[in-house]
């Protein structure tokens, strides 16, 4: 029998779809602004640290001072810790978008990577498997290269079936386990189907959703500081 909670969860499946997938547009250009505009005695001393995902990082529908990377910079630089975080979010973009600009991403010769990727892989049914492989692939190239990754797991609606869910949800503690990263469970923890605090589309969270975001991510951050100022 199908009771409301069920078809609750297929309208959020439905809506989660369509707004990932039509979410925005490339930021490349943007970025390297960003990464340009750091005068050069200041880039100097200054880490930097370049957040890497798809709308949910890109900071989709909001003004770009609420997405998390510019709210992440504001607490580090308050904190004391002399990094700077560019926002590397592409709107839509699935694990291979990310794998396929991952050079481009080096030119910006980040420390630290924080790494949220994959969800519009599972909302659009990709086989896990690839998922996984492209992920793997890289956190490898990021490993070679000596960056640190942070790494942001994510969690899929159920109304995809319980097995893909289950093969889904196992990508990313499986991978950050095998790469030694510093490890986020679920990005959207505490967000994730509150409607105070997502926009209209019941997807994409707010500037007090951000905030949210920004507060749970902080520690593991600042995790990934430490190993690097150890190195």
């Amino acid at each position: 029998m199908t009771t409301v909670q069920d078809m609750v969860k297929s309208v959020f499946g439905i809506i989660l779809i369509m707004f990932l997938f039509f979410g925005g547009c490339s930021r490349e250009q943007e970025q390297q602004e960003q990464a340009d505009a750091v005068p050069a005695t200041q880039s100097a001393e200054m880490k930097t640290i370049v957040a890497v995902g798809d709308s949910l990082t890109a900071g989709f529908g909001v003004d770009e001072s609420d997405s998390y990377p510019v709210l992440l910079e504001k607490k580090l630089q308050t904190a004391g810790y002399n990094y700077r975080v560019i926002n590397g979010g592409v709107s839509a973009e699935t694990s291979s978008g990310t794998l396929s600009r991952l050079e481009w991403i080096m030119t910006l010769k980040p420390d630290i990577v924080l790494l949220e990727t994959g969800a519009n892989d599972g909302l659009r049914g990709i086989e896990p498997q690839l998922i996984e492989d492209n992920i793997r692939q890289i956190l490898t190239r990021l490993n070679q290269s000596g960056v640190v990754v942070l790494l942001a797991g994510m969690k899929m609606v159920w109304n995809l079936g319980s097995q893909y869910v289950e093969q889904f949800n196992s990508i990313y503690p499986r991978l950050a386990a095998e790469f030694d990263a510093v490890f986020m469970e679920f990005f959207l923890e505490g967000v994730a189907m509150d409607g105070s605090l997502n926009l209209s589309d019941g997807v994409h969270p707010n500037e007090q959703g951000y905030a949210v975001i920004c507060d749970n991510i902080y520690p593991y951050v600042v995790e990934a500081i430490q190993r690097f100022e150890r190195r």
